[in-house]
Order: structure tokens, then sequence, then C-alpha cells
């Protein structure tokens, strides 16, 4: 114990170095961890000085590793947070200025996924004495804004730190944050510079060893009662399974709840993975990225419950995916998402709440022929995935070396994907071999996640499941914008497997780009009219000098031969493949998407192809 008013004198990074190896979480088998895992740092004049100083001698507990550009670092950190199911967190540390402002990106991308991150950022002298200085943004009307302020936007909690004593209120609100199944996202504590170095009395007991625990809330009586009775009504009731599922640790709850009262369960991007695919109550993903058979049942479902889901757009096909007249109940941890579209809410854990609402539902089941007929069509799905991923049936295509790798990966392994086309390939094409496996970035949709991603998984993958791989998945636009992760694992032999699937350019935007009626123009290498002459990218030879195996291959078979060596190597492996800008995508299972397109236009093209897009509003629902 502790003897009451006993202080120790520390620097403030060095309080905050100590507060954070002493807080840990424990997890739902009853094992305590540390929460922080380590931190992802790049020095400069903002932070070596005193956080690197506290930070040195905590190493081999706390490790940091050294990233190469602060946004994969925070990506990284968002990776590492998602596989822990936000039961765990990394912080990422960047100098003053240009560093720090690095970390927006990967702020937005966390605060949108709803996923915890500590930022520890350098900002400027507390005495302003050596003001301007280097790397400093004046304001001339308020010296107080700077870099660090745009950070508020796009997190959950925000603070600047002014005085010592601060740190005993910020820091255990930070946590709290991270730790909260409804407010959890980024968390932002701006460090000036010579602050970080003042020491202070701080009281040894509020670095005592705190062990955290999820706050499960359970929902309320009343809103299960009228949940219950609302599904009971239904004949046609469906599942929206999203990625709060997991985050509840809900997955075998959710398959209870479906299989007890014969309700399909489909998918949303962030869900992906709660059901293996030969599940038979999983009907398939929904939405813009979706299947033929989880849409079908969408747009004829009479009751929606949707279970740990933000309802975005692509889930919802701009609000058109489901029939006007359809009920949704919101199963949500947060009462903003719980209550969009006039939702009848439930706010609570999706664990506690399934728990709730199955004993409410006191065995009643919905009509067995509603069940037997979403089935046949995730049957036809099926049907279309394996010849839509079938090596040789046309150009190489990313649907092919989904396949390709789908069966070859072992259970475990980790999928990792972000924008242009491969979430919505993956996400339609992927069969799930064991659940919480598949990380497809699609909240912010944010090219450059997939390498640094990957590498943030993979860490996390390490500390549980070594034996298990890392499979990035990533195409030449999203390599070409960040890639300096392949060194990054291999410097730290966190290996990963990474597909590089050239198509040329932003192919993805350059077919909705079509599909809108316009020209091909500056989305493929070729079209940039101010490229003179196009030529490929050696990507085997740029992988291998950051020190990774890298081999191009012709076509699937060559690729799947590849992979199985990655497979039996101990090093991270970069296999390229070409695959067709025009041909071979998924062109089943997509819903309408809202895009904003041109109303007047001297192309008849696009004039043709805007009425033929607004003609699909009818089907939008009205809402909030």
């Amino acid at each position: 114990m502790t003897a009451q008013g006993e202080t120790i004198r520390l620097t403030v990074a060095q309080a905050i170095v100590r507060y954070l190896m002493n807080q840990f979480i424990e997890l739902d088998d009853g094992d305590e961890v540390r929460m922080c895992g380590g931190g992802f740092g790049i020095f400069g004049h903002g932070n070596v000085p005193c956080l690197g100083e506290a930070l040195y001698p905590v190493q081999d507990e706390l490790p940091l590793y050294r990233g190469q550009n602060e946004q994969s670092m925070g990506f990284a950190a968002a990776a590492y947070a998602k596989y822990h199911l936000r039961r765990r967190f990394m912080f990422c540390t960047a100098s003053a200025g240009p560093g720090t402002a690095n970390l927006l990106t990967a702020s937005a991308l966390a605060h949108a996924n709803r996923l915890p991150m500590l930022l520890l950022c350098g900002d400027t002298f507390l005495t302003r004495l050596p003001d301007p200085v280097l790397q400093q943004l004046e304001h001339f009307g308020n010296p107080t804004f700077g870099v660090n302020d745009a950070f508020k936007a796009v997190t959950r909690f925000w603070d600047r730190i002014t005085h010592p004593a601060q740190l005993m209120q910020s820091l255990p609100n930070a946590i709290n944050t991270m730790l909260d199944p409804a407010d959890c996202g980024p968390c932002f504590i701006g460090l000036p510079q010579d602050l970080q170095g003042y020491a202070y009395d701080y009281p040894v007991e509020f670095f005592e060893r705190r062990v955290h625990r999820i706050r499960r809330a359970i929902p309320d009586p009343v809103e299960v009662a009228a949940a219950a009775a609302l599904l009971k009504s239904a004949k046609r009731p469906v599942i929206i399974a999203g990625g709060g599922v997991q985050y509840s640790g809900a997955v075998e709850a959710l398959g209870a709840l479906a299989e007890r009262h014969a309700i399909p369960v489909i998918e949303t991007i962030a869900g992906r993975a709660n059901l293996t695919a030969d599940d038979p109550l999983n009907i398939g993903p929904v939405g813009v990225t979706g299947s033929d058979s989880a849409n079908w049942t969408a747009e004829r479902a009479d009751l929606i419950l949707a279970v740990g889901t933000r309802l975005q757009d692509f889930t919802t096909g701009s609000w058109t995916a489901f029939a006007k007249d359809a009920k949704i109940i919101g199963l949500n941890a947060g009462r903003y998402d719980a209550t969009k579209h006039f939702s009848l809410p439930v706010v609570g854990d999706a664990r506690q709440g399934i728990g709730a609402l199955m004993e409410a539902l006191d065995g009643h089941k919905a009509p067995e022929s509603w069940l037997s007929d979403c089935q046949a069509e995730r049957r036809k799905w099926d049907a279309y995935v394996a010849e839509n991923t079938k090596a040789g049936n046309g150009p190489n295509s990313y649907a092919q070396a989904i396949g390709t790798v789908n069966a070859l990966c072992a259970p475990d392994d980790r999928v990792v994907t972000a924008a242009g086309g491969l979430p919505a390939e993956v996400t339609a094409n992927w069969r799930t071999q064991s659940p919480g496996t598949v990380d497809v970035e699609f909240g912010f949709s944010c090219m450059g996640y997939e390498i640094a991603g990957g590498w943030g998984a993979r860490i996390a993958q390490s500390e549980r499941e070594p034996t298990a791989d890392t499979v990035v998945f990533v195409g030449d636009g999203s390599y070409l914008l960040m890639n300096s992760d392949i060194y990054s694992s291999v410097l730290t032999q966190k290996k990963l497997i990474i597909l590089v699937l050239d198509n040329g350019g932003f192919a993805v935007i350059n077919k909705l780009q079509n599909n809108t009626g316009n020209q091909s123009f500056n989305n493929l290498i070729k079209d940039c009219p101010t490229v003179p002459e196009a030529f490929a990218v050696d990507f085997e030879g740029h992988a291998q000098s950051m020190g990774a195996d890298a081999v191009t291959v012709a076509n699937p078979t060559e690729l799947g031969e590849a992979f199985k060596r990655a497979k039996a190597s101990d090093k991270t492996s970069v296999i390229v493949m070409q695959v067709d800008p025009y041909d071979g995508w998924t062109n089943e299972g997509h819903t309408w998407w809202e895009v904003g397109t041109a109303q007047v236009s001297d192309d008849a093209n696009v004039r043709e192809k805007h009425a033929e897009w607004e003609s699909e509003r009818v089907k939008q629902r009205q809402g909030v």
C-alpha cells in the first residue's frame, strides 16, 4: 500500500509513460494485459528530448516502433486496435508541426471506424519566449491557435497540457474514452516542448496498477420488449450484423439468436467475418459492395434488426436497399447509431442486448419459408462467386487473385485491404473460414492503409497467433501512395504477404467515371494528359530494395505457387500480378449508390447516365 500523501517527482513526459505502463485490461477470458501495447514514433525536436528520454528505460515493456511516415504509423495503430477488438491500443508520437499534421488523416480514419488510438504530439512553447519557433504556424489574432487544433474535428478527446497537474485529469479521461463502447475513438494530447520536461510532485497513487473492464451497458427492458414485439410480428425479419458484434464479443450470441429464431443474417463491410461462409444462417454481405443474396433479402425484409452497425451508405445503398415501409430496430452501444432513420432503439451492449432479445422472444421463430428462400438465394450467390473467382475465366482479375489466395489461406490468417476496388472485391468474393479474420477498411475508405495496416495487424497478431499470416491486398495506386512499411515489416521481422494487383492506375474510379457517362481522364496512367509516355512500375524491384522477397507472376496459377512459397517463408513477401482495368470486375451484387452526377452537360452520354442514375432514387428512404 502507498502511504497517503506520498509523492514522486517526475517530468510530464515521464509521468505519461509511467501512467500508461500501469493501465491494464481484463479480457473476456479473465487474463489481464497492459492496455497500451506500445507505440509508433518518429522523433523530432518536438518530442525527442523529453518524451524520448522517458520512453528509453521502458523500451522492453512498452516497445516503440520506429515509423517511416507519421500517417502510416497511425494506420498501423488503428489496425492494431481493430485486431484486439478495441481492448488494446497503441500510442503515436510525432514532433511539432508537419510531423503531427501528418497524423490528421490517420486520426480521421480511427474516428470514422470508432477505434482507440492515443496521439502524443509536440506543441509550441508555453512561455512563448522563443516565438515564432521552427515549424510554428502563426495566427496573428490568436497565439494559442495552431496545427494541433485541427485535431479537434477528428478526435473523441482533445487536450493541450499547460500545467503538469493537468495530466491527472487528462490521462484518465483519454483512457476512459478509448474504453467506452459508445464514444471510442482517437484521443489527442498536445505537449508543449518546454512543458514536457517540467517536473512536478505527483501523488504516487496516480501510478498504481489499475485493471479496467469494458463496460457492458444493459439495454432498457422497455426498449427490449418493444423490439421483441416487432420481431414477433415480422414475417420476413433479417439481422444486419456490423463490426460492433465483434467488438462486443457477441459473435457466438449472434449465431445463437439467428439459429434459435430462424432469422437470416447479412453482414456489413466492417461486419465481414462475423459468421463463416458455410454457416447456413449467413446470407452474405449487403449493400453497394454486397451480394445478390443479401440484397435480395434486404429488399424484401419487413423488419431489419441492425446490430452494431452505423448504417453507412455502402451498407444501405444510400438508403435504397430496404423497402420503404420496412421497420428498423437499432441495437447499438451508441445512442447516435441506434436511432438512425427512425429506428426503434435498443441502446446497449450487443451481447447483452442479444441475450435480452432471445429471452423476450421466448422461443418464437420466423417463418421457415422465409429463411429457406434466403438460403436458396445464397446458394445462387455461392455458385456465382465460385465461377467469378475461378482462374482462367477471363483476363486476370481481382476476383481470381482473391479466389486463389482464399483457397490457400489457413483459417486464422488475417486479410487486410482498403480503398479503391479491392474492398468491394474482397467483401463480395472472400469466403470466411474463421470469425474476425477480415479487415476491410471502408469506414474512411483510406488509400495507403493496406500495407501500414497490415504491419500493425501483424504486430498484434504476433502477440496471440504467431503462426498465422497477415495477407495484404493492395492496388498499384495505394502502393505508390504509401509503401514504406514494407521496410518496417522487414526491419521488425513482422512478416507480411503482400499481393500487389497492378491495373495501371486508379481503375475503379475510371470505372465510375465511365459508368457516369464520362470519358476516361486522369485515372489510368495512360489516360493522364500530362504523361507523354506511360510505363509500368517495377514493383518487384522496388519491394526487393526494401528487403522483401518479391516476384512478378503472369497469372493466378503462378500467383498460387508464389503464395505457397510465401507461406513457407519467414520473411515478408511481395507478389505482383497485372490485372485487367476493364474486364473481370464483380458486376453482380451491387445496390444503387448516391453519386453526384452532372445535371447539365454538352455530352449526351453524361445526360443519359444522369437520368438513369436519378431514376433509381425513387427507392430511397427518407429519414434522419
